[in-house]
C-alpha cells in the first residue's frame, strides 16, 4: 500500500477496527513520510460480482464507482459518507446472499433506487434522473409525481 499523498510505502496504522456495518476492518493508517492521514477498509475476498451493462458487455462491480455517483446526488444533501457505504454495502450483501455473480445494471439501479427512497427524497430525484436518463420534462414530472 502507498500513501495517496506522496506514494511513500512507509505507513502506519494508527486506529484498527470494525466497520459500521461490521463486514469490514476499517483502519486509520499515517504516512511516516508526509504525515498524511488516510483510512482503509479491509474486506474479505469473495467472488466478485459482475455488472451486466444495457448493451450486453460485462464490467466488475466497482464500489467507488457508485459511490461517486451516490456523492454526486447527495451534494449539500447533509448525509453522512459512512451511511453511502452501508447503502452499498447492503445491496452487495444481498446480491452474495442470492449467491449471484452477476445482476443486470438497471436491477443494480432500482436496488439504489429503492434505498435512496427510503434515505433521502432529493436524492433519490437526482440519482433517478441519470440513471433513468429522463428525455423530458415530461418524465421527470412523471417521477416525482410518483412520491407524494
Amino acid at each position: 500500500m502507498r500513501c495517496p499523498k506522496c506514494g511513500c510505502e512507509n505507513l502506519k496504522v494508527v486506529d484498527s477496527r470494525p466497520s459500521e456495518s461490521i463486514d469490514a476492518i476499517r483502519r486509520r493508517r499515517e504516512c511516516e513520510e508526509c504525515g498524511f492521514r488516510f483510512t482503509t477498509y479491509e474486506r474479505r475476498e469473495e467472488m466478485p460480482l459482475v455488472v451486466i451493462k444495457k448493451d450486453g458487455h460485462r464490467e466488475p462491480f466497482d464500489r467507488q464507482k457508485l459511490m461517486r455517483g451516490l456523492l454526486a446526488a447527495t451534494v449539500k444533501r447533509n448525509i453522512p459518507v459512512t451511511k453511502l457505504d452501508n447503502l452499498i454495502s447492503s445491496i452487495e450483501d444481498e446480491l452474495r446472499d442470492k449467491g449471484t455473480t452477476e445482476v443486470g445494471s438497471g436491477d443494480l439501479g432500482n436496488n439504489v433506487l429503492l434505498k435512496l427512497k427510503d434515505l433521502d427524497l432529493v436524492a433519490y430525484i437526482r440519482f433517478a434522473s441519470v440513471y433513468r436518463d429522463f428525455k423530458d420534462i415530461d418524465e421527470f414530472s412523471r417521477t416525482l409525481r410518483s412520491l407524494s
